[in-house]
This record gives C-alpha cells, sequence and structure tokens, in this order.
C-alpha cells in the first residue's frame, strides 16, 4: 500500500524510480550524477525562480502573495505596522473563516473583522467577509498558480496540487515579507511521493491522505522537506481529489508539497477564470529526491484515525474487527493525556457494532465540491434518521455552496436529514459543532488533536474526533450512526461537471492591492491590544523552569488551546492567560510568580556565587525569565501565539530534545526565546533554576556545546545545551528581544 524506500532514489522519466544503491546495476545507459539530478526537482526549479540569495544552498526566499485568517491577521498587522510597514507590498489576502461567527467574547470578533477591513483599505489587501470562503479554498480559487509561491499564517497552507509552493509559518515570517526581507532558510530535502494505480469508488483523498501520514508521521521520514507529488496514478485523480490529500500533507510535518501538473490543472484553473496561472510542471527526465514514498492507490482501503492524531490509522475493517482493544488504548491515553479525567469510548461498541453521535463534512479538507458531492450521492434516498446521530456539512466556499444549490446536491442533502452551514473552519480548532461529553465525532477535517472537538477536560469534559474520508461518513449517515466503510455504498458514477460563479467574490471580496489609501483610520475595537514591550537579550540568563512536559509530542493546541481562546488572538495578555490551560494549568501562575517573590532572586544569586568564576555575579547582571521544557514541542498550527504567549509572560527560552516543527522554532526565535536542545533526560524540575552564562558570546559561536548550571536546592550541576544552526537575523532577532525590537533596529526607529 504505501513503501517508505530506504535512502535516496532516482526517478527516470517520471515512471521508473531506482533506489539510490541500486544505481550501478540498474543498467542506466547514460551516466546520472547526482547532483545535477537535485536539480531536476520540481520543487528546485520553483526554489529558484523565488531565491534572491544567489545561493541555492541558503535560500532568501521572496513570495508571490501571502494569506491570513482572522484570528492571526490583526497581530501581523500590528506587528508590521510597528516595525516601519507603510502599505502591503504583495497581495495579502485577510479571510475571516475562524471567527466567522462572532459568538464569544462579546463585540470583539467583528471587531477584528472591522480593523481587518480597514487595514486592507488602508494598506491595500484583499479582504474576504465571513462565511464566504474558507482561507485556503480561496486561495486555490483565486491566487494559486503553477510554479508560484504563497506564505501564509495557518499551518494547513498546501496549494501544491495547483503547482504552487506553499508554506504555513507564523506570524513573524509573514511581517518579513510586508517589509520586504526574506524568508531564509537552508535548501530543503526533497521527497518524492510516487502515486500509482488509481483508488476504488469507496476511497477518497482523505483516506489516501492518512495512509500517507500513518506511514511517515512517526519515524520524522519527511519532517521539514517538500513532498513532491509524481507518478502515473496522479493522472486518476480530479484536481479537487488532488487537493484533498495535499492539504493534509500538513499532518507529515513536511515543509511544503509541490505535485506535477497536466490538462486537469489546466481545467481547474480556466473554470475559475485563470487559464493563464496554469504551467506544465514535470520533473526531468533524471530526477533526484531525497527519499521516496511509493503509493499503490488502488491497495489503499478506507481509513479511520483515532484520537489524537492523524497518524493513529487504521482501515476501517481493521478497526471493526478490533475495536475493543483500539478502544482501550485510546482510553489509556487519554487518562494519562488529561491527568486523570477519563475519556469513554467502549461504551459506544455495542453488539459489536460502533454508534457514532456526529458527522462533520468541513473546511478546506473536507468542505470541497466533489467531497460533497460524493456524500450527496451516497446519501440520495436514503437518511441520517432521528436519533442521537446528527451530519453538519459545511463547504468550503459560497462558490461551492452556489454551485450544490443549482445542481439539486444541497437539497438531496437537507432532505436526508443533513445540517448545511457555511464556509466555516470551526470544527477544525473546536469552535464549532462540540459533541456532548463523551460524544465521538467522525470528521472529515484536518486534525483530530485533543480539544480540536472543543471540549474542557479541566472542567471534566470530554469528547473524541476521529478522522474519516466524506464518503465513508455518509455511508456511516446512511447507516443511523454506526460506523460503515464506503465501501458498502460507492459506486462509479458520473459527478455533474463543476461551475464557478465569481459574482459572490466580486460583490463582496474587497479587492484593493495596488490601491492603498493612507488616509484610511484603522479601527480598533476594545479587545485589540498592541505587543507589550520587551527587552533586549543580557549577558547572562537566569531561567526558572515553570513546566516540564514528558510527553512524546506537545502540540500548538497544548501551549495555546484553540477553540474559544480564538476570541483573544488580538490582545496578548488576555490570550496568555491560557497559556498551557490543558495541559499544565499551573503554568500560568507559575510564570507571573517567577522572580517576583521577595529574595527569590537573591537567593538564586547566592547560589551562582558559588559556582567558581561566578563569585562576583549581581541580579544586575542577569536577565531573568521562566521557561518550559518539552520533549518535541510544536507539532500542529502555526500560530506565533504559541510562543508569544510565553514571551509577554516573562518566557526567556525553551528547552526541548527537538522541535517538531520548523515553524513552531521559528515563532520561538521571532518572539525573542532561545529554542536550546537538550540530549537525553531531563535532570531538573519544576521550580529549579538554569543559569546559563555569557549567552550573548555563545550565540556568536557554534552553539554546540553551551555550559549552564542547574540550581536545585543547594545542589548545582552542570548542564550541557546546544542551540541547532541560526541564520545572522535569527541570532540578532533573539539578541534584540523579539523580531518588533530588531526591525525597529534595523530602521532606526
Amino acid at each position: 500500500m504505501v513503501k517508505l524506500y530506504d535512502g535516496g532514489a532516482y526517478l527516470l522519466h517520471g515512471t521508473k524510480i531506482i533506489a539510490e544503491q541500486d544505481l550501478a546495476s540498474a543498467g542506466v545507459e547514460k551516466p546520472v550524477e547526482k547532483e545535477a539530478a537535485k536539480k531536476g526537482t520540481i520543487a528546485y526549479g520553483i526554489l529558484q525562480a523565488h531565491n534572491s540569495s544567489g545561493s541555492m544552498s541558503s535560500l532568501k526566499l521572496r513570495f508571490d502573495a501571502m494569506a491570513s485568517h482572522d484570528i492571526t491577521y490583526v497581530g501581523i498587522i500590528q506587528t508590521a505596522i510597528a516595525s516601519g510597514m507603510k502599505q502591503f507590498p504583495l497581495p495579502y489576502v485577510l479571510t475571516n473563516c475562524h471567527n466567522s461567527l462572532c459568538a464569544v467574547g462579546g463585540t470583539i470578533n467583528e471587531d477584528d473583522h472591522v480593523f481587518g477591513l480597514s487595514a486592507a483599505q488602508k494598506y491595500g489587501g484583499i479582504f474576504v467577509p465571513p462565511h464566504i470562503a474558507v482561507i485556503h479554498q480561496y486561495m486555490r480559487e483565486m491566487m494559486a498558480g503553477c510554479g508560484s509561491m504563497i506564505l501564509a499564517s495557518d499551518s494547513h497552507t498546501r496549494y501544491g496540487a495547483l503547482g504552487t509552493m506553499a508554506i504555513g509559518e507564523g506570524g513573524g515570517e509573514l511581517v518579513k515579507q510586508l517589509l520586504k526581507d526574506t524568508y531564509d532558510i537552508a535548501y530543503p530535502q526533497v521527497v518524492g511521493v510516487y502515486l500509482d494505480g488509481t483508488p476504488s469508488p469507496a476511497v477518497g483523498p482523505q483516506d489516501i491522505a492518512l495512509a500517507i501520514i500513518g506511514a511517515v508521521f512517526k519515524n520524522g521520514y519527511v519532517k521539514n522537506k517538500v513532498m513532491e507529488f509524481v507518478g502515473p496514478g496522479i493522472s486518476s485523480l480530479s484536481t479537487d481529489y488532488r487537493n484533498g490529500i495535499d492539504v493534509m500533507t500538513t499532518e507529515t510535518t513536511c515543509w511544503s508539497s509541490v505535485w506535477r501538473t497536466d490538462e486537469k490543472t489546466e481545467h481547474y484553473l480556466q473554470v475559475h477564470g485563470r487559464g493563464n496561472a496554469y504551467k506544465e510542471l514535470n520533473p526531468a527526465d533524471t530526477a533526484y529526491y531525497d527519499g521516496m514514498i511509493y503509493v499503490d492507490m488502488s491497495a489503499i482501503k478506507p481509513m479511520i484515525a483515532l484520537p489524537f492524531h492523524p497518524s493513529n490509522t487504521y482501515t476501517i475493517s481493521e478497526f471493526t474487527a478490533n475495536a475493543g482493544d483500539i478502544l482501550r488504548s485510546v482510553e489509556k491515553e487519554a487518562e494519562e493525556k488529561f491527568n486523570g479525567v477519563k475519556l469513554t469510548l467502549t461504551d459506544k461498541l455495542i453488539n459489536g457494532k460502533m454508534h457514532i453521535s456526529q458527522g462533520i463534512i468541513a473546511g478546506c479538507a473536507g468542505g470541497t465540491y466533489s467531497n460533497i458531492m460524493q456524500a450527496a450521492h451516497i446519501l440520495s434516498g436514503r437518511n441520517c434518521g432521528n436519533g442521537d446521530f446528527s451530519l453538519s456539512v459545511y463547504p468550503s466556499s459560497q462558490p461551492v455552496y452556489l454551485e450544490i444549490v443549482k445542481n439539486g446536491a444541497a437539497a438531496a442533502l437537507m432532505e436526508s436529514g443533513v445540517t448545511l452551514k457555511t464556509a466555516f473552519c470551526g470544527p477544525c480548532f473546536g469552535a464549532g459543532d462540540t459533541p456532548a461529553n463523551g460524544g465521538f465525532s467522525i470528521r472529515h477535517s484536518t486534525r483530530n488533536f485533543p480539544n480540536r472537538e472543543g471540549s474542557k477536560p479541566g472542567n471534566g469534559q470530554l469528547a473524541a474526533v476521529a478522522l474519516m474520508d466524506a464518503r465513508s461518513i455518509a455511508a456511516t449517515a446512511a447507516c443511523g450512526g454506526i460506523l460503515t466503510s464506503a465501501e458498502a455504498f460507492a459506486e462509479e458514477w458520473d459527478m455533474p461537471a463543476y461551475h464557478f460563479d465569481g459574482k459572490v467574490y466580486e460583490h463582496r471580496v474587497y479587492s484593493g492591492f495596488n490601491n492603498a489609501q493612507q488616509e484610511q483610520e484603522l479601527v480598533y475595537g476594545p479587545n485589540i491590544k498592541p505587543w507589550p514591550v520587551q527587552k533586549a537579550l543580557g549577558q547572562n540568563i537566569l531561567l526558572k523552569v515553570c513546566s516540564k512536559i514528558m510527553d512524546p509530542v506537545t502540540t500548538t493546541d497544548e501551549l495555546i488551546p484553540s477553540g474559544e481562546t480564538s476570541s483573544y488572538r488580538s490582545n496578548p495578555l488576555g490570550l496568555a492567560e491560557f497559556t498551557l490551560s490543558r495541559r499544565d494549568p499551573a503554568y500560568v501562575g507559575r510564570a507571573k510568580e517567577a522572580f517576583k517573590t521577595e529574595g527569590e532572586l537573591d537567593t538564586a544569586v547566592t547560589r551562582i556565587n558559588a559556582i567558581e568564576g561566578f563569585e562576583h555575579i549581581t541580579a544586575q547582571d542577569l536577565e531573568t525569565g521562566s521557561m518550559i521544557y518539552a520533549v518535541k514541542p510544536g507539532d500542529g498550527s502555526a500560530r506565533e501565539q504559541a510562543a508569544s504567549c510565553q514571551r509577554v509572560l516573562g518566557g526567556l527560552a525553551n528547552i526541548a530534545s527537538e522541535y517538531a516543527t520548523k515553524r513552531y522554532r521559528s515563532n520561538v526565535i521571532n518572539w525573542g526565546m532561545l529554542p536550546f536542545q537538550l540530549d537525553g533526560e531531563p535532570d531538573f524540575d519544576i521550580g529549579d533554576y538554569i543559569f546559563v552564562p555569557g549567552i550573548l558570546k555563545a550565540l556568536d559561536g557554534t552553539m554546540e556545546h553551551i555550559p549552564a548550571y542547574i540550581l536545585s536546592g543547594t545542589r548545582i550541576r552542570h548542564l550541557d545545551l546546544h542551540i541547532a544552526p541560526l541564520t545572522p537575523v535569527e541570532k540578532e532577532t533573539i539578541k534584540a528581544g523579539c523580531l518588533i525590537n530588531y526591525n525597529k533596529n534595523k530602521a532606526g526607529l
């Protein structure tokens, strides 16, 4: 089904894979040079065209367009303004698909939308009002094109199926583009994803994606790499189908993705009135990949990803055959993860059948035209029943919604008992359709992390989400909520062609690029607050350990919860109150009180003075701050607030075994915190202090061995820290105290 090659591989003529170690015996007529073949990937050509450094080993990238939604754009624009921005220098799309409901926190959600429109008018942006489109569907329909690059402040920024290399990052990286700076990164490795065969009618894009995620996430096969989709199987997939696979590549922890393009790509762009954005993209006759994933799509079966990650995958048939054992393992994990709060799932298994309480088809992954049409076809003439089970469908954009109204699919869904809703990302991040306590929801959306369904373990409220494809969700609905594979219902049929009607956007979207109106006043609501001022890094630092998380992976949802906290994303201090609230509720109090107790700093200084060579250190020689340890932090969302919330509470560093994603580490850096790493188990606990002398000098060195000291009670122990390579700008950003300070210093503000 999915095979991972051990080491690199060559792709010849787009159809023949030769493992690197087999090249000598493969009988290749023409000599193959590895370095030349590396330039044969699609990714190489796109990156070369966007690189301004003059060196392909150290990239300085400029993007063709950017996008943000309404829980990220306020902070980004505020940061850019504070850094000296006068207008948007590239197309910048502001969508309103996260806090769309304006249902939590008083007026503050709609206040953010008003601010966004005023910013689009003042600085020359593109503003997509609430309920019109989710961020990634709008970018697919209106902005992505073959050979281009797009940056967005959302982790699921993936438009590879349209030939666009797209990257999801924290707000700091978007600010750099708004200031006409560059996105700096070492040239990434490129892994080929060779698609072969044709999926059965019962298998949808989510099934293909989950099969790949299950094979590559835990072993880090594509971590921070480019996934380049090649192979003859691509031709059997519609562009809509490809989009559905592509958007889920984020859950592999890859850096970006790109696909070869063909006449189906061209047709998609033509349908959306942008035929001139098409360009045929294929690897060269000889292309070298740093890894290769072979996927036989004809062998993939309908899949389910159980809590609490998209990589916890099973075929639906495998799950139903072993449901009791599998569910008990999830219950055990939940109890460990939620500090003894119990989640009961085995009670849903009745007479060998799994009873589901809710189904959702939504967002950039599930709410596409073809997914909705497949669900409507399966449910036509059937119904969801009038019991506990419910099914909601969220079309990903108003044009998609309009088309299913015109062709009758909307009526078929509604007649079957489905609730149709507007374009909204809520079910993907825990702000919509929260099940009842103990509920089990199946969703064609992007993630099933803890709390993505809106539950609150701290209040004893727990529910669970499993990911499935729209086809199997519809089959489950047709069986009244009993978990069912689409194999029992799916069939070959002629899906009605899609017709894009752009009037929705023409009549409601504000398009102001290259038309900045400097006289426009920004409209600030009472919840929109500026970023607190941060200090520059001192020569010596003293960290207080305020949280220690030993889970194998810590997600950004755990660092700063999603859901209702999203209403406070424009209020840094207000949002910071929720930091680690669902994983370590005492953290905020500890961070606030660090070095506030009378005599605490003096006592720590006395301990430092007992270290040979530091007898003369005084309190004035130290910068103090809080610190968290996590084994592998930062999987998941691109949200910069996962780091900034620590910073505004006095955070100075993270210590980790490794960082789950490049984007979280970048967020830590852009907010002036040190991304320390530690080999082996941490020999310190909450409440201990870590003294790091000469950190400014260390940043100018190799950073391979940074001596530090653990102050634990009266004991002093050595600690060897290190920091993975930093760019010159990253080093100066940390020294300045944050990206805002760095930009102000650079501009002489």
